[in-house]
């Protein structure tokens, strides 16, 4: 047997931001939990550590193998790699692997764009207005690509900690029709959607400037000892996350504003609730969603990938 093989420029071709953004909606609705899925794996290596996630849906079993590797990027090699072994959920026969690391940058940005989509729908938002990104690497780059493709982007500001990267990625989006500019923390006053895609371990920046109107976003940091918010703004605004149960394990964005116990005394709600209209925030307050990543979304989207290559005859 031959198991067909995606590389990160068939899996772009495959799964635009629109299609990645679909596939996910339409598997919260048709009844994916995602209290159901696994946790994530870590185990240490010399060089670093694997993170393994392994998921099924209602066709597809399927495991993400991630290495980790911090020294990497001074030695000329990515500090992420990674591939994704898709199967049939019955038999467990394999179908098909794909290139992990762009699976990745693939979903993540589509998970967040499907809670920025639905949270603008709350405030009865036609586009995501002025968005601040807090970021500027790969992460954040393909979410402003997948945010402006679905839900379109008036304004783009870029806050970056080396005002040359910032004034760069831009630079990159005004060329291709979005008015954007470097900014600073000033700028978050005034902004409809504020996006952190950063690795940083504190927080980005102060949970009182974001208005009441505002939308954000923070998907940069995963783990407890890591976070993008204060506990101000987590205190402050109306969450949801992707599942309760991963929150709680891993979303330091909101243990330092409440305790586990707290948060679930007082409930989180999830992106099941928002896909299915089961979120009813309080108007007067910013709607903050956080994600660590989950492996659902990986084979929700690699599902996707697999069924398009399919129809248009690219699989053998």
């Amino acid at each position: 047997m031959t198991l067909p093989y995606f590389d990160a420029a068939q899996l772009q071709e495959l799964l635009p931001p629109g299609t990645a953004v679909a596939a996910l909606e339409e598997a919260l609705r048709g009844g994916l939990d995602p209290e159901l899925d696994s946790p994530r794996l870590f185990a240490p290596l010399d060089a670093g550590e694997f993170l393994l996630m392994p998921a099924q849906s209602a066709r597809y079993a399927g495991i993400k193998v991630v290495t980790v590797a911090p020294e990497n990027p001074a030695k000329g090699h990515p500090k992420i790699q990674g591939t994704y072994l898709l199967l049939d959920k019955d038999t467990l026969a394999p179908l098909a692997a794909m290139d992990g690391a762009e699976l990745t940058l693939i979903r993540t940005p589509a998970v967040t764009t499907m809670a920025v989509k639905g949270l603008l729908a709350l405030r009865g938002a036609e586009s995501a207005g002025t968005v601040a990104v807090l970021g500027t690497s790969l992460q954040a780059d393909r979410h402003i690509e997948a945010l402006a493709a679905v839900c379109g982007i008036g304004e783009l500001v870029v806050i970056g900690r080396r005002p040359e990267a910032a004034q760069a990625l831009a630079d990159k989006w005004a060329a291709q029709g979005i008015p954007s500019r470097a900014g600073s923390h000033g700028d978050l006053a005034a902004a409809d959607v504020i996006l952190c895609a950063t690795s940083s371990a504190e927080p980005v920046f102060d949970g009182a400037l974001p208005k009441d109107s505002a939308v954000i976003a923070a998907i940069g940091s995963h783990g407890l000892d890591a976070r993008e918010i204060d506990p101000v703004l987590a205190r402050r605004a109306e969450v949801v996350v992707e599942g309760r149960a991963s929150a709680l394990r891993e979303a330091g964005d909101l243990i330092p504003a409440r305790s586990a116990q707290e948060w679930q005394e007082r409930g989180l709600a999830t992106l099941s609730d928002l896909a299915n209209g089961r979120f009813d925030p309080d108007p007067g307050k910013p709607l903050l969603y956080t994600g660590v990543g989950m492996s659902w979304e990986d084979i929700v989207v690699a599902g996707r990938a697999f069924e398009s290559a399919g129809s248009a005859g690219g699989v053998h």
